[in-house]
């Protein structure tokens, strides 16, 4: 291995370190915890070197939505392709979306709610945000109905499940009714 080669792993192994710190920090004790000086202590580099990844925590907001849109589309496509027929895909769908917002508060925050400096809906998302709504939109497709974009179609269930998800989170809904709630989405929404 040469040395840039070397050089190169070990950036990219800082870079891990701290987009995983970050997160790990967020989803403890929230986003506010996450500042450049708390990350350089808890990885024991220096905020320069920190700042030679990253310019600054909206970069590194960034990173985690990335890497959290990376892990819902695999979730949503292992859960849908193990389900047998369109109304338990999009079932499948609707659970793992929600159960990923519900263990992954702070990475959902950094996909959602938070500004991490990424483009959503243009020409240049970038790619994992572009795989996680196709992701959606794999299982959606065969469910809008006629004359109706599935593109269209699947941002409104989106929306839905992303209303759930933040209604849920802020307590503002019953806990109990989760699983009635999936269901009368999946029953009026989808064409099955």
């Amino acid at each position: 291995m040469s040395v840039q080669e070397r050089k190169q792993r070990e950036r990219a192994e800082r870079e891990r370190l701290i987009v995983a710190t970050a997160r790990e920090l967020a989803e403890q004790q929230g986003w506010d915890a996450v500042t450049t000086r708390r990350l350089a202590e808890r990885i024991e580099y220096s905020q320069p070197v920190l700042y030679s990844h990253f310019r600054g925590k909206r970069e590194i907001i960034g990173a985690v939505a990335l890497q959290g849109a990376a892990e819902l589309a695999a979730a949503v496509r292992a859960a849908t392709s193990a389900a047998d027929g369109p109304r338990a895909r999009v079932t499948a769908l609707a659970r793992t979306y929600l159960d990923f917002a519900a263990r992954n508060p702070a990475v959902y925050d950094a996909l959602f709610q938070l500004d991490g400096g990424l483009a959503y809906a243009q020409e240049d998302t970038p790619e994992p945000l572009k795989d996680a709504f196709a992701a959606l939109l794999e299982t959606l497709d065969e469910v809008a109905g006629d004359g109706v974009p599935p593109g269209l179609f699947t941002e409104v269930f989106w929306a839905a499940l992303h209303g759930l998800a933040t209604l849920t989170r802020a307590r503002r809904l019953l806990p109990e009714d989760a699983e009635p709630r999936v269901e009368l989405l999946v029953d009026r929404l989808a064409v099955l």
